[in-house]
């Protein structure tokens, strides 16, 4: 019977590693995310990341104490990145490069853990999931989680809603698109637009279809593997 608490689902469902892989891969990517931010900021020329001690692994740092209480009672968390813009090498454009890195960062580590994943299917020599002993099923779990998860955080932060990634990089592009998106109007009516994107299934949508796009590119790995790989076939 369902807890109403995401941790407790998972711990009565017996899903403790997979309540460890979505924890430490949720912390992991976001603090992954904001620094990256925080390089393009500095290769930029605005050095407000490292002037307040951003520039860390640290998730308290990042996140904040609001951010990680949210994660253990709803499951949703934020991180954060102080730049300047007005410091930026390339001004306005600098924006799309600096609101960019963050899913930059995300796509890099779904780029390489989704395959990691199929990889390791493939070594297992299992023909279905469910073959997989105890260790390797977390192990499976593991990086496959991290790599769909960081997929559907890329693709949700290139949502053009103020104050997403995909609004800024969109407030680089045009002096138009700038003056849209840096308005207070933008950022009061982008928080209730992102509240319902939460809220109203959207968000869902989205992880969903990060999450069969990501199982389909693993299995796709999986099977190459055993055929060139595992095989020894050419």
């Amino acid at each position: 019977m369902p807890t109403g608490w995401w941790i407790g689902d998972f711990l009565q469902s017996g899903q403790t590693a997979m309540l460890f892989a979505w924890i430490f891969w949720v912390i992991v990517s976001i603090c992954l995310h904001e620094l990256g931010h925080g390089v393009a900021a500095l290769w930029q020329g605005d050095d407000t990341p490292r002037r307040y001690g951003h520039m860390t692994l640290n998730p308290m740092v990042h996140m904040g104490g609001w951010s990680l209480l949210c994660f253990v009672l709803i499951g949703f968390a934020w991180g954060m990145m102080p730049v300047d813009p007005s410091r930026f090498r390339w001004k306005r454009r600098g924006r799309i490069v600096v609101a960019g890195a963050g899913p930059a960062v995300n796509l890099i580590l779904a780029a390489l853990l989704i395959p990691a994943a199929g990889l390791y299917l493939a070594w297992t020599n299992v023909e279905t999931l469910s073959d997989l002993t105890a260790q390797q099923r977390n192990i499976h779990q593991f990086l496959f989680t991290g790599g769909w998860l960081n997929l559907a955080l890329c693709l949700f932060n290139l949502l053009p809603i103020p104050p997403l990634d995909g609004s800024q990089m969109l407030a680089g592009t045009t002096n138009s698109m700038y003056r849209l998106f840096t308005s207070p109007q933008a950022a009061a009516y982008g928080q209730f637009i992102l509240i319902a994107v939460l809220f109203s299934g959207v968000a869902g949508v989205i992880f969903g279809a990060a999450n069969a796009w990501a199982r389909s590119a693993m299995f796709g790995v999986t099977n190459l593997a055993h055929q060139h790989i595992f095989t020894g076939s050419s």
